[in-house]
């Protein structure tokens, strides 16, 4: 059996990789994997609570996570695309522009 020690512990490495990842890459891509990487750390940590406190509002608030993470990755992958069609590369630096 899992602790919820080891499981915060766990969620706390996920997050740190996923801030460092976020906050050193300029590679929009990379940025938003970075951004998935936290929000999965967020979703061990409601488990692990919801699971130490034998409630079932952590696993449905991490689902709910899962939804919105979903919508956000579809939606960042999509203006990704859309950038990448207009532009040779999409490295943060380059969007200075609200509208190309």
């Amino acid at each position: 059996m899992v602790t919820t020690g080891a499981l915060l512990g766990l969620s706390a490495i996920l997050f740190g990789i996923g801030l460092v990842g976020f906050l050193s890459r300029r590679n929009i891509i990379l940025m938003l994997v970075s951004l998935e990487i936290m929000l999965n750390a967020v979703n061990v940590n409601f488990a692990a609570f919801g699971h130490h406190l034998l409630e079932e509002r952590g696993q449905i608030l991490a689902l709910f996570v899962i939804a919105v993470a979903a919508a956000e990755a579809a939606i960042g992958l999509g203006l990704v695309i859309a950038l990448a069609r207009n532009r040779p590369d999409v490295r943060i630096e380059h969007l200075t522009e609200l509208k190309w």
